[in-house]
């Protein structure tokens, strides 16, 4: 029997060190911190994640990670669509961190809050989207899976190739989400491409726009959602913009939530939260517009007659549900049919599309994550038929609801485009997990430079002994303050836990209880003239 070894005290601790570090990796990318992380384990992923023919040159970043010990029992594997994003540098996350307490924060000009789509996207370069390679019914699934994952190898080389990783936005890497847009748009008659009101040129890639309409030749329907969380002048001028440059769009206006026209809103109220009672999801502003859109693309090539009386019904029982003043948990209602898309469908011996088969439309729902694809689809069938998050990447994958026997939807998961957008800014539209950003501070800054952040809090300089007096603020400086007026400590310290406040803040930006909205260009100017 070999003798015993000594085991000394720290030893141990750091073999508790790398227990703890192994259960994290179930939940990838969760705090980071210098010493809470093992180097090796990240190095490991580094070199070892080339899944869906992913170049080991880029690092990629797994999030929403769901611990799984295998496939399910019929097959189904959890973390197939999770969110497959480039990995920030080390020295990159510590470089931001210093200038979140260094960089004294100023507010931006007018100019700043204005977004062009040829400056997010520029349309005609390689930033445009991984299309399905051409296939044939003599290939076989595997010669077919091969083929997309070395097309979409090429296409990832291409665009990493042409921008610098400081440049280029987070965009999706994961092959399997993209092979459900592929899909989503095949069995398609009508595209919805729905966008967030506040930062519409953020969710509209024009590479989309011209596949839909120019090859495939199908209508493409541009679904501006939550336009309660915006003024009514900037959701004309955003209508008028998107009707000028892309003029084979149809536009529609929608929001899940219409605010009461007889509240006024108080910008200062941002921590007052309204229960939804009654038939939440049949006051819901839009369905009537999307009815008429899609009346005027089929051209009465399919009786959405049932889809009228249901939208009908919907109001009646709307206006019913306003009277009561009872909260309702559930809705009553005809049962929605719904589909689960299988692997069947990805196969090269699935179904052609047929243009409005069996008398049936098919709307394909896409876009973004958090654009409101799920609050949509439950807005339109008037009670809640699909599970809503605001974790991005929360739809696994698509699947089919019969609004009615002649209007079936399909839902997409979440799809981020690439683009020159900076990174900040797509925290702040929920493209990224907010759970799971690394360093969150300088979204919080880019977030406070553009409105009143402090104002609106109330928040109180941590070093200011005098209130009235003016002192500089830096992003840090907000998350400290927000920290000591909510309450949020550390465990053991009991000090302020800056990386919840900063957390709390980009929720309440995503909420749109701090709303950032950006402009179109030439808004300022005409609003000024009128």
């Amino acid at each position: 029997m070999p003798r015993k070894k000594p085991f000394s005290v720290k030893q141990k601790k750091k073999q508790l060190q790398d227990k703890r570090e192994r259960k994290r990796g179930l939940q990838d990318g969760l705090r980071s911190s210098s010493n809470s992380r093992s180097g090796s384990r990240e190095r490991r992923e580094e070199q070892t994640d080339t899944s869906d023919g992913e170049s080991v040159t880029h690092h990629i970043r797994r999030l929403n990670q769901q611990p799984s010990q295998g496939l399910g029992p019929r097959g189904y594997d959890p973390n197939r669509y999770r969110l497959h994003f480039e990995r920030d540098s080390r020295e990159e996350v510590e470089r931001r961190k210093r200038a979140a307490r260094e960089q004294v924060l100023q507010p931006v000009s007018a100019e700043l809050l204005v977004l062009d789509i040829w400056e997010v996207y520029q349309p005609g370069s390689v930033l445009d989207f991984p299309r399905r390679p051409p296939w044939s019914y003599e290939m076989s699934k595997e010669q077919l899976m091969s083929q997309e994952e070395r097309s979409f190898q090429e296409y990832l080389g291409k665009v990493h190739g042409a921008y610098t990783s400081e440049k280029l936005s987070y965009f999706e890497h994961n092959l399997e989400t993209w092979r459900q847009l592929w899909r989503v748009l095949e069995m398609s008659d009508i595209v919805l491409l729905i966008t967030d009101i506040r930062h519409p040129v953020v969710n509209f890639p024009p590479a989309l726009y011209e596949y839909v309409t120019g090859e495939l030749g199908l209508a493409l329907v541009l679904v501006l959602n939550k336009v309660d969380l915006a003024p009514p002048a900037l959701v004309v001028a955003w209508k008028h913009y998107f009707h000028q440059h892309y003029p084979q769009l149809h536009i529609v206006l929608f929001t899940s939530f219409p605010r009461d026209p007889r509240t006024p809103q108080d910008p200062s109220s941002v921590l007052k939260k309204s229960r939804r009672r009654g038939r939440g999801w049949t006051r819901a502003l839009g369905p009537e517009q999307l009815l008429r859109a899609c009346e005027a693309i089929t051209a009465g090539k399919v009786d959405l007659s049932s889809w009228r009386e249901k939208i009908a019904r919907d109001v009646a029982g709307a206006t019913w549900g306003n009277g009561s003043g009872e909260e309702e948990e559930e809705e009553d209602g005809p049962a929605v049919l719904v589909e689960q898309q299988t692997d069947s469908a990805m196969e090269p011996t699935g179904p052609t599309r047929e243009r409005y088969k069996d008398g049936v439309v098919t709307i394909g729902c896409v876009g973004f994550p958090n654009v409101g694809k799920s609050s949509l689809i439950n807005g339109l069938v008037g009670r809640k038929v699909v599970s809503v998050s605001r974790t991005p990447g929360h739809t696994r994958y698509f699947q089919t609801y019969f609004l009615t026997p002649s209007v079936k939807l399909c839902d997409c998961p979440g799809l981020i485009f690439p683009s020159l957008l900076p990174r900040q800014l797509q925290v702040l539209a929920g493209v990224y997990p907010i759970a799971q950003i690394q360093e969150p501070y300088t979204a919080v800054g880019y977030l406070a430079s553009r409105i009143p952040v402090q104002a609106l809090l109330h928040l109180r300089h941590p070093e200011a002994e005098d209130p009235s007096a003016e002192h500089p603020w830096c992003a840090w400086d907000i998350c400290e303050a927000w920290a000591e007026k909510r309450g949020y400590k550390t465990a053991k310290a009991a000090r302020n836990d800056v990386y919840r406040a900063a957390n709390s803040l980009l929720r309440l930006a995503l909420d749109g209880r701090l709303s950032l909205c950006f402009q179109p260009p030439g808004y300022s100017e005409q609003k000024e003239i009128s």
